[in-house]
Parts: C-alpha cells; structure tokens; sequence
C-alpha cells in the first residue's frame, strides 16, 4: 500500500496551494494531496502529515498517522491542541528562517542605535536636531533566549561591532556572548542592555516573562523588540513602562492578536513601531527543501526526526 503524505492548513487557498507546489517540487517521488481534496482512500493510507496552523481535528481523520511535520518554526498552536503523549511533532528547523530572522534583528538594531525613531517623529514636528551618535561598540544587546535563533542573531550582532549579553533558561555558552540563565540572570542582563530583543518561544515559562518587573530592572531609557510571541510581553506592562519612560521605545512583530485590531493603542503610540509579522517570514522553498530531507531519512531508516518536547513547549 502506498503511503500518502497530506498537507492540512489553515491558510488561504492560493497559499497553501503555493506550499503544496513547492513540497511536491522537492519530494517528487512522493504523493503528497491537501486534505481539503483527498478522498477516504488517500486519508487511510497517510503516514505523515505537513501541517501550517491546522484544525487539531483534521489530524483525526488519518488513523495511520505516524508523525507530524510543522511548516513553521513555531509550535505552541499544536502544543496547546494537541496530546502531549498522542503523534510526534517535529517542528521546522530551517537555516534560512535563522538567517532571516539574525538579519531582521540586525536591522532594527540599528534603528534603535541610529535613533530612527526620534527622526521620525522630529519629521513629523519639522525638527531638525541632530542626535548624538552611539557606536555599537558603547551599545549592549541583550537576547532573551539563546536557541538557534538568538544564536544567529548574536553572532551577526558581534559581527556587526555591538556588545552582547544573552538569557537562556539553562546554562549555555557562546562564543562572544555575555551569558546569563535563571531568574537572578534575567535580572542581570535585563539591566546591562541598552536594547532588549526577545526571541524565546512561547511556553507556559515565558508567558509574560517581559513583565512589570522585567521592565523595572532594564535600565532606564531602554529599547524593546519583540520578535517572538506577543504573549512573551505583557501588553498592558509595556504600555505602561513606555507612557513613564521606562523605556524609550518598543519595536514590535508580533501581538496577542493577530492581525493586530484597529483599537489597540500600539497603533498609534509615539514610542511604538508596529510590524505586521515579518521579521522572519518560513522560505516555502528551503522549507521545502527542509522538509524533504527529513521524509527521505524516515523513508530510508524508519526514523522519526527529533520531536518536540512537550513538557517544554518545544
């Protein structure tokens, strides 16, 4: 019986059909169909479902399921929905989404360091001041989270001159990096940063670890991105810290809500950039690419590629 692969999102028709060409591009010895079009028969002989923001029970429908493959790096959609003892998960490890995303990092790290947003708002005012210049070597960076991602983004920091310190909720060391893990090394390194940049996942350990208190120890002045889950950052703390000066400004791709509603405050706050998700958008091709490998080794050798841990969120 031949095996069948399904692609189940819940993404717009005209996006999930470029996914399904591209993962039909990448593995074309395998029959990969969209569960919206596969028939009784195809659902019976699935062994391995490509999902992107599904609906948990349209993973009930394939009785032969051995694992499950995500089409993003983020994963606390289906460790929220999901048994944490039901079908493996392996979530997208894809070297050109961490590229992406150090890229991202070093780009509006300089536009905190260059003052962009005092700019911008002196535009607005027709104010022609001209701010005084910071090196990156007199600017500290902390990373919250130390994982693939904030590993790429620090290096690429360092490359580009800046100071780097960095949290992880175990120790880890990198090369470069002022490291710091637990409670009391949060603290410490909240406080020596000139520009905070959270790239943890989300788990029920890091909702809301950028809280009142995490702001309180930054120092004053201070700049935030967030470029990993809104619910990482206490909305209404933020705003709070940003309204008392606290922090100087807050660059943010990612909310509680998404698309971010018309009446949040964030739209139209002085100290605020708002983006709209896209500091590290999945590559359809290399994640593709990615993908592809990982089905050929578990064709090849029976063997499932590492999953997520759920007891960690990741």
């Amino acid at each position: 019986m031949t095996e069948i692969i399904t692609l189940i999102t819940g993404l717009p028709d005209e996006q999930e059909a470029g996914y399904l060409a591209a993962l039909a591009a990448a593995m074309p010895a395998e029959t990969i169909v969209a569960l919206r079009k596969a028939s009784a028969d195809e659902l019976a002989r699935s062994t391995i479902a490509i999902v992107a923001r599904p609906d948990p029970a349209a993973l009930a429908v394939l009785p032969r399921l051995a694992w499950i493959q995500s089409l993003w790096a983020g994963v606390e959609q289906l460790v929220a929905s999901l048994p944490p003892d039901g079908t493996p998960v392996v979530r997208l490890v894809d070297p050109e989404l961490s590229r992406t995303m150090a890229e991202a990092v070093l780009a509006w790290t300089y536009y905190l360091q260059r003052d962009m947003p005092a700019y911008r708002l002196q535009q607005q005012a027709r104010v022609w001041t001209q701010q005084i210049y910071r090196k990156p070597a007199d600017t500290t960076v902390g990373i919250v989270g130390l994982g693939t991602l904030g590993g790429r983004a620090a290096n690429r920091l360092i490359d580009a001159g800046f100071r780097v310190s960095g949290w992880s909720r175990t120790p880890k060391t990198l090369a470069g990096v002022c490291a710091r893990h637990g409670t009391d090394g949060l603290v410490r390194m909240l406080g020596e940063s000139d520009i905070v940049v959270c790239l943890v996942p989300l788990t029920a350990d890091t909702r809301r670890l950028v809280d009142r208190q995490a702001f309180a120890a930054m120092k004053r002045g201070a700049a935030l991105i967030n470029f990993s889950r809104g619910p990482v950052v206490a909305a209404q703390d933020l705003l709070q810290a940003l309204d008392d000066g606290q922090l100087s400004h807050a660059v943010l791709d990612v909310f509680d809500i998404e698309p971010l509603p018309g009446d949040s405050p964030f739209w139209q706050h002085p100290a605020v950039t708002v983006l709209p998700h896209i500091s590290a958008p999945t590559d359809i091709h290399t994640a593709a690419s990615v993908i592809a490998t990982n089905v050929a080794t578990y064709r090849a050798t029976g063997r499932i590629p590492d999953s997520i841990d759920f007891s960690r969120g990741y």
